[in-house]
């Protein structure tokens, strides 16, 4: 069946166009007045992030701590929160088995986002990732649910290698990632490729597929210039925004129950953020 949706197929259209060439910023907004926000300062496209959401209902960014309800339910939020596609951080697409992540990958996607993405780590510190082969099901499983959708959203697929600490990380990631293109992801993602050897093997691996990158902290070594001419198509940051605006929350608190006003001297003047939130477009 096709969408119903105009702005999920509008989103999902402009979404797949910026994967095509040149390279963007995709970055993460944790509730619809950060969505409005990265909108107003002219980013094209948004993803949700599971810590960041996780931080402000009072929780770690664990799958058993946010239901898979939230979940959607925050998803479907931040896609209707402005016209710019959203990619869905899916986490390992809440099931353990492929007919799990098929099912619940067609409720993602009913939620209105233009793309969403699986991974491979199961949570477990003795087996961290799924075996291969369960890995690589596991991807066909959500390419499956997509085509059956009618609604052609991005499909990233993950490794977590180095999140997980495997000694072995790059190759494992790039052994994975390959597998999973050829199993019908639409992008490939190793969050932890912190170096340009390592991001430019990812991209000729898995090419002509466009590669995201995780950047969550400033690194020298790798502006956003440097990416895009490692021929890196995306770039997110995860939780680091929402990390971001907790350090600035925490410090100041701290100085406040020291009996200090200095840390709210940084705060965002306020007649400015309600200008940007009142704007419509």
């Amino acid at each position: 069946m096709e969408t119903t949706n105009p702005h999920q197929r509008s989103a999902i259209a402009e979404f797949r166009a910026l994967h095509e060439s040149g390279c963007f910023i995709l970055p993460n907004p944790w509730d619809t007045g950060t969505a409005r926000v990265l909108q107003q300062l002219g980013f094209r496209a948004l993803a949700t992030t599971s810590a960041g959401f996780a931080y402000t209902r009072g929780r770690p960014d664990d799958t058993e701590a946010v239901p898979l309800a939230e979940m959607l339910a925050h998803c479907a939020e931040i896609a209707a929160a402005t016209p710019l596609p959203v990619n869905a951080d899916f986490q390992n697409g809440y099931a353990d088995d492929p007919e799990g992540v098929a099912e619940n990958v067609s409720r993602c996607i009913a939620t209105g986002v233009a793309g969403l993405s699986v991974e491979d780590a199961t949570g477990d510190e003795a087996a961290p990732l799924y075996e291969l082969g369960l890995a690589i099901e596991r991807v066909r499983a959500a390419r499956a649910a997509i085509d059956a959708s009618g609604i052609p959203v991005v499909l990233t697929a993950r490794c977590e290698a180095w999140l997980v600490g495997d000694p072995d990380a790059e190759r494992v990631a790039i052994d994975r990632l390959i597998a999973f293109a050829d199993a019908g992801a639409d992008c490939l993602y190793a969050p932890g490729a912190c170096t340009a050897d390592q991001v430019a093997a990812i991209v000729r691996a898995v090419a002509p597929k466009p590669v995201n990158v995780l950047m969550s902290a400033p690194s020298p070594d790798l502006p956003f210039s440097r990416l895009a001419d490692l021929g890196v198509r995306r770039v997110s940051v995860g939780s680091a925004l929402a990390r971001v605006a907790w350090g600035g929350f925490i410090r100041a608190a701290r100085k406040l129950a020291d009996g200090s006003f200095d840390g709210l001297a940084d705060g965002f003047p306020y007649g400015e953020l309600n200008a940007m939130l009142r704007r419509k477009d």
